[in-house]
């Protein structure tokens, strides 16, 4: 199961620069997952302040 961000992101990039294969970016409003990409690894999930990131 891949990981996705809710609307809590408040765009910090923080998560961005944790994923070990970039399968995050930079969206309108807040960041994305690609879920394709996604390893379900976490370390995003580990550095959001928010807690914005969930696995589906």
């Amino acid at each position: 199961m891949a990981y996705s961000i809710s609307e809590e992101c408040i765009k910090c990039g923080a998560c961005e620069a944790e994923c070990p294969v970039n399968a995050i970016s930079e969206g309108d409003s807040q960041y994305l997952i690609d879920a394709d990409s996604c390893i379900s690894c976490g370390a995003c999930a580990g550095v959001c302040p928010t807690n914005a990131i969930s696995e589906d």
